[in-house]
């Protein structure tokens, strides 16, 4: 792909990637005299009498709000809300493709969490669900935290969240193919932003023990009495006299990166223990490359966020499904119990023969689990029957569910029926 490419295929007419779609008949004066006046009048009075009616008679059901102030827009930083547009159609896109799913991107110019928090909060009757996107660190956990003790709709910041439970899963696979216990595996983060916080915090619901994980950022190794932590870095702080990643790398088990690329050398890798797990999720430069840590140590067991190697570590194998099984019993939240029962579903699938359709969209590659295939391929069209069940399942176990399911097969054979 060059540029001129990528920006003829947004700006061919119409421009962008997204628009909006008319499901009722609207083809005689009848149809639209019921679309609007003066027949809307009666959902409208049904509503106003139980708001519940609202998921019956309208879209709010199936519509989720991509919220951003584009404020972290991929790897580019702080290039404003008007930037982060095409991010967020693009985030549109995915929620339709894999999960059939309505949203609207919104994208607010402020800087304030406060008024975004606001803002939010006003619209909440529009959707059924909010993913907030791009927002910077540690503004993005202050947003999340004071929306889910206000809303009664999911909200969800994928930029945290969908990288821990799509890593957990391929976590959870790594350990069982080096044959690591959780409890006593050593894991070394660099990288303290959302992504970073919510995959350790993740790992800790795992069974990593907290005094097995060691965080980095831009400054070295966060230890207890280092100054300037805020309270989601203080968290993983550690009495230590490590100061270096170089350091805290040597005859630690795992290596997860959300960082910058080249941080971790191959001297680095080689300190590790032997089987080494690498998530280095910079994008599009790992933190070492795939090439590198195969030459250095060749039964590393590394996934990236890139597609064109094993194991890419991808949000879309998370928030199109996550919402999916939220949004079918009218979940007023997402629950950990849900982001894990999300994580080990797509750990169990990765188990599971693949189909010869799978096969032939990676140019006939064959998978079969281990150090290469530790996470499903995204063009896998079983994951929403197996993920999207196993969150609406953890939803009405948690008793989050507006409208509980009672009859999972007849669920998975309708998830079934969505074709990505």
């Amino acid at each position: 792909m060059n540029i001129k490419e990528i920006l003829d295929y947004h700006e061919k007419d119409p421009a962008g990637k997204t628009s909006i779609k008319i499901t009722k008949p609207t083809q005689t004066a009848k149809d639209l005299s019921i679309a609007y006046s003066p027949g809307v009048a009666e959902p409208v009075r049904e509503i106003a009498k139980n708001e519940q009616a609202a998921f019956k008679y309208t879209n709010k059901g199936n519509l989720v709000g991509i919220i951003s102030n584009g404020s972290a827009i991929l790897g580019l930083g702080k290039l404003g809300a008007l930037a982060s547009k095409p991010v967020m159609e693009g985030k549109a896109v995915l929620f339709k493709k894999f999960a059939n799913i309505d949203s609207f991107d919104i994208e607010l110019d402020t800087s304030d969490p406060k008024e975004i928090i606001q803002a939010v909060k006003l619209m909440e009757p529009t959707f059924g669900g909010i993913n907030l996107e791009d927002i910077k660190a540690p503004e993005c956990f202050e947003v999340e935290e004071e929306l889910k003790k206000h809303c009664q709709i999911p909200v969800f910041h994928d930029d945290q969240h969908g990288t821990a439970i799509v890593a957990s899963a391929g976590l959870l696979n790594a350990l069982e193919i080096s044959n690591r216990e959780i409890e006593k595996t050593k894991v070394v983060f660099n990288g303290a932003g959302a992504a970073g916080i919510a995959t350790a915090n993740m790992f800790l619901n795992l069974g990593v023990k907290k005094e097995n994980i060691i965080m980095c950022d831009s400054k070295g190794v966060i230890y207890i009495g280092r100054d300037n932590l805020n309270k989601y870095k203080e968290k993983f702080a550690q009495e230590t006299s490590l100061r270096t990643l170089g350091e805290a790398i040597k005859e630690s088990d795992v290596f997860v990166g959300v960082s910058v690329k080249d941080i971790l050398t191959a001297d680095m890798l080689k300190s590790m223990n032997s089987s080494p797990i690498v998530f280095a999720l910079a994008n599009p430069d790992p933190e070492i490359t795939y090439e590198l840590a195969k030459q250095t140590c060749p039964d590393v067991i590394m996934a990236t966020g890139r597609s064109d190697y094993p194991n890419q570590i991808n949000n879309v194998l998370g928030f199109p499904f996550i919402f999916r099984g939220a949004l079918d019993v009218q979940a007023t939240q997402i629950t950990e119990n849900m982001k894990m029962a999300a994580a080990r579903a797509l750990a169990q699938l990765a188990k599971e023969t693949v189909p010869e359709s799978v096969k032939q969209a990676y140019g006939n590659q064959d998978f079969s689990f281990g150090p290469d295939y530790i996470i499903p391929t995204p063009f896998d069209p079983r994951i929403i029957k197996w993920e999207s069940l196993a969150v609406a399942k953890a939803a009405v176990e948690d008793k989050v569910a507006q409208k509980p399911i009672t009859d999972w097969d007849e669920y998975r054979e309708k998830l079934e029926s969505i074709q990505i």
